[in-house]
């Protein structure tokens, strides 16, 4: 039998029933594009990630063209090879590494990304990456539409040469890369591979004498073909010459000069 509920005699009888109510949303993905919290006009990395001479028309283009950043937790991909090509990527916070898988299922590092530099270039040759894009800890990137980007660089001149700049600078690093690792020694190759971070480093307002390492030395070796023994080996050589300070991931140029002549 149904019973009818009790009522707080307290209320008058025309008293109308309020019920809260709560309103639901989707849940969003931690790693879906996001709108951006700021403008590529207004954003600090902009002379290091875009030429430094563009006119208000030309911001004010490219603001509605990057108008989203895509979070990456660390270990994740940003994308992967055979991903179709869609999109560039500049890296806003953190940092990344590119590999390629070789067939037997080992890993080759071909380079690591800081904040301001491009990714995602290799998928311009035949519309899809060749090449995966791992965050070396929790990152943040801006989301480059290409079609979108590419009329923009048919309408700037600016842009236009800024592509071809992005283009040509990865054919120079690949091509240094090689020389690196066919002609130069273990202790050389270190040597180049720490003043080249401290370098870029230096350019985004860091200090360039001390950072810390966001790859671990298994990787360094990987990147600069030599093993993991090697590294730490070269490290301590060099801790022990003087001319760096390692303590765990931080390390501390001591003597630049002396770093370069190695």
């Amino acid at each position: 039998m149904y019973a009818e509920p009790a009522c707080d005699s307290s209320l008058p009888a025309t008293a109308p029933l309020r019920r809260s109510v709560i309103a639901l949303q989707a849940a969003v993905r931690e790693d879906a594009p996001r709108r951006a919290a700021s403008r590529c006009s207004t954003c600090s990395l902009r002379a290091v990630c875009m030429p430094s001479d563009l006119t208000a028309d030309e911001l004010q283009q490219l603001d509605t063209v990057v108008l989203t950043t895509r979070h990456v937790r660390r270990g994740e991909a940003l994308f992967r090879a055979h991903d179709a090509f869609q999109s560039l990527y500049a890296v806003r916070t953190g940092s990344f590494k590119t590999i390629v898988m070789h067939r037997d299922g080992r890993e080759q590092v071909t380079g690591f990304h800081i904040p301001g530099e491009p990714l995602g270039l290799d998928g311009l040759c035949s519309g899809t990456h060749n090449c995966e894009a791992i965050a070396l800890e929790d990152s943040t990137v801006c989301i480059i539409p290409f079609s979108q980007f590419e009329s923009l660089c048919r309408e700037s001149r600016r842009m236009q040469r800024h592509l071809y700049q992005l283009m040509s600078g990865e054919i120079v690093r690949e091509s240094s890369l090689m020389m690196l690792l066919g002609t130069a020694t273990a202790e050389q190759r270190l040597a180049a591979f720490l003043l080249d971070l401290a370098e870029r480093f230096k350019a985004r307002g860091y200090s360039g004498a001390q950072f810390n390492l966001k790859m671990s030395r298994e990787e360094i070796g990987c990147f600069l073909g030599m093993k993991l023994e090697t590294v730490s080996r070269m490290f301590s050589r060099f801790h022990r010459d003087g001319l760096v300070e390692p303590s765990g991931k931080q390390i501390r140029i001591v003597d630049a000069e002396g770093l370069a002549r190695v």
